[in-house]
């Protein structure tokens, strides 16, 4: 991630470096992407794919997703050293890549899917970050995209009463306006309509959208929030799956 003067800012990286920085999402997300991703790769029997699992944390959601993708090739990739020394755990290939500064260690057209899961969230300069994604998939690749829905449900109410919605952040060092107790480093949310459209005009064909819920909904309303996913545009967390064109 990198500043419009091209420098990357130091509070950002520290922030990400930071081991008590959480780095991985619910496992309802994990499962509901792989199960998409396993159905539009086929059996391994039929062929390989390599798998790009970008921005994975601490590898506790490819660990998830790996015994719907069996006999694939997942390659964990995150700029964080101290994220990859966890990953390592779960995952038999990690490789420090970043999505600036030179680009990912791969070449053009290297893989058959991307996971990007609750990442772009996180960037500077997301236009940037699907180019690179782009570059690194062959033509018809798959694109498996999740980040937290500015739209969600509780989200809604919350803005009519005045509060911070849930996931969006103004401040790396603490919880200002909002209910929640974990700051995560969020610089942009997206609705379902916009995620669509700037998935769309980075060269990508939106093959569907669906939703998942959030682990840290209170445990009286998770079941409310698994509701939700039937209305994808007011579920918790949105699943996107692109292809290149």
């Amino acid at each position: 991630m990198t500043t419009a003067t091209g420098r990357r800012p130091a509070g950002l990286r520290d922030f990400y470096e930071n081991p008590a920085v959480p780095v991985a999402s619910g496992d309802a997300r994990s499962l509901r992407q792989a199960r998409i991703l396993a159905a539009a790769l086929g059996p391994a029997t039929a062929r390989t794919a390599t798998v790009l699992d970008i921005g994975c944390g601490d590898g506790t959601a490819a660990a998830t997703a790996a015994p719907l993708l069996a006999g694939h090739r997942v390659i964990g990739v995150d700029w964080s050293q101290d994220a990859l020394k966890r990953a390592h755990a779960h995952l038999p290939y990690v490789v420090r890549g970043e999505l600036t500064d030179g680009g990912l260690p791969f070449a053009d057209g290297a893989a058959d899917a991307v996971l990007f899961s609750e990442v772009i969230e996180h960037l500077v300069d997301p236009d940037g970050a699907l180019d690179e994604l782009r570059r690194v998939l062959r033509p018809g690749g798959h694109l498996m995209l999740s980040t937290p829905n500015l739209a969600a449900w509780y989200n809604r109410g919350l803005l009519l009463a005045g509060v911070q919605p849930v996931f969006s952040e103004v401040s790396l060092r603490g919880i200002h306006g909002r209910p929640g107790k974990e700051v995560v480093g969020h610089l942009r949310l997206y609705t379902a309509r916009a995620l669509r459209e700037f998935v769309a005009a980075s060269g990508f064909s939106v093959v569907g959208l669906s939703g998942a819920p959030f682990h840290g909904v209170p445990r009286p309303l998770r079941a409310l929030d698994r509701l939700a996913c039937a209305v994808p545009s007011a579920a918790s967390i949105l699943l996107l799956h692109a292809r290149r064109t």
